[in-house]
């Protein structure tokens, strides 16, 4: 879950072509290494504000998703990336230093990046940058806590048993009962009062 999400979460894409890094990179790599332009990271919600590099793991995945996918067109996104990972783990030192190498390069750039354009903002602009960047992280770490509280109720529904399953089919279906026998009174009652507007329009009910 974490591979996918480090893959799929990679927004910008890749730039400069590093081919000519890549000589005697040997038949492991399945395609050249490319190298992001450090220039070409901007947020779409800080105008000029560079995004985190990709780290040596998710450049390699991102380069060679498309071309799994290309031999696999039926395989699960979920199962190419786990083949991505047994390759990088199987990735001689030297190959997946290249990659480690770029992404310190990457950093290094970032960070001297980030202090040029801190140095160009007012105190206050800065304090009102530092807390929406604060925010988007929470709601980001939010998401992730929710995909995997969803990921684990899944796999709790899928271990029940048919008996089991059946006792919440019977109380959602009690449910949608009680809320639809609720919604029928309360439209009624707004007829009454001659709001037929707040009436669900497939439904009609004539005024006592």
């Amino acid at each position: 879950m974490a591979l996918l999400r480090g893959v799929w979460g990679v927004l910008s894409a890749l730039g400069k072509s590093g081919a000519d890094l890549c000589a005697g990179c040997g038949s492991r790599l399945r395609s050249p290494l490319s190298f992001a332009n450090v220039r070409r990271w901007f947020s779409s919600n800080f105008i000029g504000y560079p995004k985190k590099p990709m780290t040596s793991y998710v450049r390699f995945s991102k380069e060679q998703l498309p071309i799994f996918k290309a031999q696999n067109p039926d395989a699960k996104n979920s199962e190419l990336i786990k083949k991505i990972a047994e390759l990088w783990r199987e990735l001689p030192d030297a190959e997946k230093k290249m990659y480690e190498d770029a992404y310190r390069t990457d950093w290094q750039a970032y960070k001297e990046e980030i202090n040029r354009i801190k140095e160009q903002l007012t105190p206050s602009q800065l304090v009102s940058l530092e807390k929406e960047i604060m925010q988007k992280r929470l709601k980001k770490k939010a998401l992730i806590k929710k995909r995997v509280k969803l990921k684990t109720i899944n796999e709790s529904w899928k271990n029940l048993s048919s008996s089991q399953k059946q006792v919440y089919i019977q109380l959602a279906k009690d449910d949608k009962v009680r809320y639809y026998n609720e919604m029928k009174s309360w439209e009624e009652q707004m007829v009454e009062v001659g709001r037929d507007d707040l009436v669900r329009r497939s439904v009609k009910y004539t005024a006592k």
